[in-house]
C-alpha cells in the first residue's frame, strides 16, 4: 500500500484549466512505502493450510510461517481464531493487525486485494470453481483425506493407537472415483475449473499433495489425472508444500519429483 501526501504551491487552487500546467511543477508527491506483513499458522498434513500456502505463492506474497498442532492447539492460536483451527492469517500494516480464519474466506481475500483472479473471471466461472472446492473440501476430505490423514498420520501423532485398516482400505477405493473425476474433467477443460489456474486447481492439489505424502496416491491407474498434477506441481507455487517434512513420516520418492 502507498499512502501520499500532496503539497501544492498556492497558485493551484480552484477549477481554472489554465493552471493545470502548474501540476507537475507545483506539486510534491511524498510517496510512504508501507508492506504488509503476513503470518500463516498451519499444519503440513492440513489440506487447508497447503491452500492458502499455495494461493499466497500464486500471489507472489511473501508469508512467514508457524506450525501448529490443531489436535493440541496453542494458546496464540486459540487467541486468534476462537475454532482453534488452522489456517490462520495475520496480516500487520501500519499498525493495525487484520486476523483471517477460514480457508476460503482466506483465498477470496487474497484474490480481492491482490492482481490477478484464482476465482474465475465471469459469475459462472466462479461458480464452477467454487462448487469444485466445496467437492474437494467436502466430499473428497469426508471419503479419502480425513479417513487417511487420521487414521495414518494423526493417530500417531495424537498417540491415538492403532490404525483402523478398514477405514484406511474405504479410502484407498474411494479415491479412485476422484481421480477418474478430476481425469473427466481435464479431458474437456484446461484446469478443473476452466481454461485457467483458479481455487479449484489448488484445492484438489491441496488434498492429494498431502495424500501423495502418505504414498496412497495410484497415479498409474490414472494417467490424465496424473498428468494434470504434474503440470500443477512443477508450477514455482508449489515448491514449499513438496518441501515439507514431517517427523516420522518419510514421503515416497516420487514426492518431490516434477517429473514422477
Amino acid at each position: 500500500m502507498c499512502s501520499l501526501s500532496l503539497a501544492m504551491d498556492s497558485r493551484f487552487r480552484g477549477n481554472d484549466d489554465s493552471q493545470s500546467s502548474l501540476f507537475p511543477q507545483d506539486m510534491i508527491a511524498i510517496g510512504i512505502m508501507s508492506v504488509a506483513t503476513y503470518h500463516l499458522y498451519y499444519h503440513p498434513l492440513s489440506p487447508p493450510s497447503r491452500r492458502v500456502r499455495l494461493a499466497l505463492a500464486e500471489k507472489n506474497v511473501a508469508c512467514a510461517l508457524a506450525q501448529e498442532k490443531p489436535w493440541e492447539p496453542s494458546e496464540v492460536l486459540r487467541a486468534l481464531n476462537p475454532a482453534a483451527d488452522v489456517p490462520v492469517l495475520v496480516i500487520e500494516q501500519d499498525g493495525d493487525r487484520q486476523v483471517l480464519a477460514d480457508v476460503q474466506a482466506i483465498c477470496e481475500y487474497l484474490d480481492e486485494t491482490h492482481t490477478g483472479t484464482l476465482l474465475g473471471k465471469t459469475p459462472l466461472e466462479r461458480a464452477e470453481t467454487r462448487r469444485l472446492v466445496g467437492w474437494f473440501d467436502g466430499k473428497m476430505q469426508t471419503e479419502v483425506t480425513g479417513l487417511l490423514v487420521g487414521e495414518k498420520a494423526l493417530k500417531r501423532l495424537c498417540g491415538r493407537g492403532e490404525p483402523d485398516s478398514t477405514a484406511i482400505r474405504a479410502a484407498c477405493a474411494n479415491i479412485r472415483g476422484h481421480l477418474e473425476y478430476i481425469g473427466w474433467l481435464t479431458e474437456r477443460r484446461n484446469w478443473l475449473a476452466g481454461e485457467e489456474l483458479t481455487l479449484a486447481d489448488l484445492a484438489a492439489g491441496a488434498h492429494l499433495s498431502v495424500i501423495d505424502y502418505l504414498g496412497d496416491v495410484p497415479w498409474n491407474a490414472f494417467p490424465l489425472a496424473k498428468e494434470w498434477y504434474a503440470r500443477l506441481k512443477s508450477r514455482p507455487s508449489f515448491r514449499g508444500v513438496l518441501g515439507d517434512k514431517i517427523a516420522g513420516f518419510l514421503p515416497p520418492k516420487h514426492y518431490a519429483d516434477l517429473d514422477f
